[in-house]
């Protein structure tokens, strides 16, 4: 059987004159250089990851933890244990450090309000305190359901203080997902609003025996009956650190990530994750003390987490909160007016930044921004290239998924960036790919540019421990010491990593292998698509032919011309086994709040099958 691999013309060495879209004054996508070259005019600071052989070579993940332990003790003297939610607070709380803006939230309307690492140091003390007071101890699960509002924040580092296993959720889940997540989890505290109260809690209570405790952090309404007033609560509780002691093996955190079919698995996380945060915050991110951070992930999904708490906090830098939904031109003034350096973001919302168009980004100068990188889903060459254009830097993508709990494979800033690609391994990572054999053995392939299984040599501190209650499903996960990732992917002669696609996505057709994400890309070097979706549909001569579905950018209609435009150009990029025999048009494309295109979804809908467990889908989609 042979593979069918992209090779897109337009990446080519060379050069052309284009707009900020990246298209010629006919409209027309233009050639680009197939690298971008990094120089130290590049860099307005020296990378943490300055020499990447170099690093690797003299990394070792007990001296990160040393480093860590180095400063872990609090300002009472006492020494803590490792414990993510001490190590990202207190350990910032010496001397004139205390001050420092940890979280500045942006409200909807109104001045931002700021919460000072020795602030937040008392409110997440009082939080774990009233927690002991309440009964709620080591190992209890809390899920917290609101916006990014402080008292979420709080909420999940002060039960990290307790010992306690924290679950952020999307504000955005009806109330069956909650039920569902909850009974798997077993609840004993939520944290939440009013509002959400009202509207999704009420109605399913009931129905969640283990829910002993629902401290609601607002009054709009009045005052609800079965619940703790958030205000008082904390009020009452002590300011005095915690006396709880936690392991790094302790488990810390609980993500649920969906599958094609089934209900949500629970990836657990340990306290020891802390290392794995700290190092990829300081490699990936380049995360430097003075930095103003801001990921726009919600907490809800374990980037939010992981890079919207816990790493900016570790490296002590200021966060910045959005507490409103996307806006472009919102998003450009909080880059200018914040001084914002570092932004971590997701394919999904730099499409939607390239659809509002290239007039609005100049409106803002952003100087103090010199690291913008993506995660999410593999981010099309094209936004690569756009965030060079328009904004002054090339976007940084990088890999991982909630079971390796922190960033694997990425572009770093001292490195040329090939765009499309998901960058190298991190230091302390190991990544290969290798090829299924029989009786579930897998072999390692050496030679470069074959596809595979991409699999991860395990030894890292956030590498998940298990699915809740689902022990047989995490085995299968394992091939002796390497971690089956589920991705197929890639690696160059050079050592970058390249996305192919999920295993159950990657079509089949006339004996080719054709990854969806190659075909996105392609049709999104047109200038009238903002976003593609590739699935393989059934097809009774080629087994699976490639079905397309596109929204268009505004200002383009849809119809028949067009179609033949969009399949006559992919057949240029692609050849004519590998472009999509069929496109159609949708408004939008059904995606994860975390910006995911559903591929699946979009697969199901078109067969009639089950659509499986959508509880992470955007509302409307």
């Amino acid at each position: 059987m042979q593979t069918a691999r992209y090779r897109a013309t337009a990446w080519q060495e060379g050069g052309a004159t284009t707009d900020a879209a990246g298209h010629s004054a006919q409209g027309q996508p233009v050639t680009r250089a197939a690298v971008i070259r990094k120089s130290a005019a590049d860099r307005k600071l020296t990378p943490n990851l300055a020499d990447p052989d170099a690093e690797r070579a003299a990394f070792s993940w007990e001296r990160i933890g040393a480093e860590l332990r180095g400063k872990s003790l609090d300002v009472d003297g006492a020494a803590s244990d490792f414990n993510i939610g001490r190590l990202a607070v207190d350990r910032n709380t010496d001397g004139a450090h205390a001050a420092r803006i940890a979280l500045r939230f942006l409200p909807v309307t109104g001045k931002p309000h700021d919460l000072s690492y020795g602030h937040l140091r008392l409110l997440t003390h009082r939080f774990a305190n009233g927690l002991r007071r309440l009964g709620v101890g080591k190992g209890d699960r809390i899920f917290v359901l609101a916006g990014r509002i402080a008292p979420l924040y709080v909420a999940v580092l002060g039960s990290l203080k307790n010992g306690s296993v924290v679950t952020p959720l999307f504000s955005a889940f009806g109330p069956e997902p909650i039920a569902t997540r909850a009974r798997i989890a077993k609840v004993r505290v939520l944290v939440t609003t009013a509002s959400l109260y009202r509207r999704k809690i009420a109605k399913i209570r009931a129905e969640l025996p283990t829910l002993e405790h629902v401290i609601v952090v607002d009054d709009a309404g009045g005052p609800i009956n079965g619940t703790i007033d958030y205000e008082r609560w904390m009020a009452d509780a002590s300011e005095a650190p915690p006396e709880v002691s936690t392991t790094p093996d302790d488990m810390a955190l609980l993500h649920f990530t969906s599958g094609t079919t089934g209900t949500p698995k629970g990836a657990i996380h340990v306290h020891d994750a802390a290392r794995t945060h700290f190092a990829t915050g300081r490699y990936a991110l380049d995360l430097h003390p003075q930095d103003i951070f801001w990921c726009t992930a919600d907490p809800g999904w374990v980037t939010g987490t992981s890079y919207g708490i816990i790493a900016p906090l570790l490296h002590g830098v200021t966060s910045i909160i959005d507490e409103a939904d996307f806006d472009a031109e919102r998003w450009y003034r909080i880059l200018h007016e914040q001084r914002v350096s570092v932004w971590y973001t997701a394919p999904t919302a730099i499409r939607m930044l390239m659809k509002a168009g290239p007039e609005l980004a100049r409106t803002y100068a952003y100087p103090d921004l010199r690291l913008i990188a993506s995660v999410g889903e593999p981010l099309n060459p094209e936004a690569v290239w756009w965030g060079k254009e328009v904004l002054g830097l090339p976007i940084h993508d990088n890999w991982w998924q909630t079971e390796t709990g922190g960033i694997m494979i990425a572009n770093v800033p001292a490195l040329d960036i090939k765009p499309g690609s998901m960058g190298k391994p991190l230091p302390g990572i190991e990544a290969v790919i290798v090829r299924h054999r029989e009786h579930g053995a897998v072999e390692v392939v050496e030679e470069p540019d074959v596809e595979g299984e991409l699999a991860l040599r395990t030894g890292w501190p956030a590498l998940f421990r298990g699915y809740l209650d689902q022990d047989e499903r995490y085995r299968k996960c394992f091939s002796g010491d390497l971690y089956l990732t589920g991705d197929l992917a890639r690696r160059d002669a050079d050592g970058y990593f390249w996305f192919v696609g999920r295993a159950d996505d990657v079509i089949k057709s006339s004996g080719h292998l054709i990854g969806p994400f190659e075909v996105e890309s392609a049709l999104m070097e047109h200038p009238a698509v903002a976003e593609a979706g590739v699935i393989g549909k059934p097809d009774p001569m080629a087994g699976e032919i490639v079905k397309a579905f596109v929204s268009l950018k505004p200002g383009f209609q849809v119809g028949e011309s067009l179609r033949l435009e969009l399949i006559g150009h992919a057949r240029k990029r692609l050849g004519a086994a590998v472009a999509p025999k069929e496109i159609a048009f949708l408004p939008t494309l059904p995606r994860t709040r975390s910006g995911k295109i559903m591929r699946r979804l979009l697969k199901a809908r078109e067969l009639g099958l089950p659509e499986g467990d959508t509880s992470t889908l955007e509302a409307g989609a």
